[in-house]
């Protein structure tokens, strides 16, 4: 068996350490400063100024949603106040034309019972003076009977 470091070392012409390992550490080192002061950190500050922007924005769509949600509420309940109160003045009227009806209809009532009483005395008048007028016919008439029924007789 072979170990790592004796085929490292005779595998050494592959691998030349010599000024340029460091040169290319230096110079990685240099890219990887360039790149973060150039690309990651405008890269990372977008970034970051986006999630704030997000962060923002869902705070602000919270607190408004919990707004409109409490003027729902609050219409809502409004609402049922105004319909509570609107049936209210509608049995309200409701009763009272009922009570108007009510009146006039005993009204209509006390003014028939009154022209019948007034229709009943007038025809008891009527027949009063009927059955007097016609008790004055029945005895001149009478009268007119027996005379002819006597004269005829005291003719005879």
């Amino acid at each position: 068996m072979i170990h790592w470091t004796n085929l490292f070392i005779a595998e050494a012409g592959m691998f030349d350490f010599d000024a340029t390992l460091p040169l290319m550490a230096i110079q990685f080192l240099a890219l990887v400063f360039l790149l973060n002061k150039i690309f990651y950190k405008p890269l990372g500050k977008v970034l970051d100024e986006r999630t704030e922007y997000v962060r923002q924005n869902s705070q602000d769509a919270k607190g408004r949603l919990e707004k409109a949600t409490a003027i729902a509420t609050q219409y809502e309940q409004e609402l049922v106040e105004v319909r509570r109160e609107s049936q209210n003045i509608i049995a309200k009227a409701r009763d009272e034309a009922q009570q108007v009806v009510t009146a006039k209809v005993q009204e209509a009532q006390q003014e028939i019972q009154q022209q019948r009483e007034a229709t009943s005395q007038e025809i008891e008048t009527q027949k009063a003076q009927a059955f007097h007028t016609l008790e004055g016919d029945v005895d001149a008439l009478s009268w007119q009977i027996l005379e002819k029924l006597l004269g005829s007789e005291l003719a005879r």
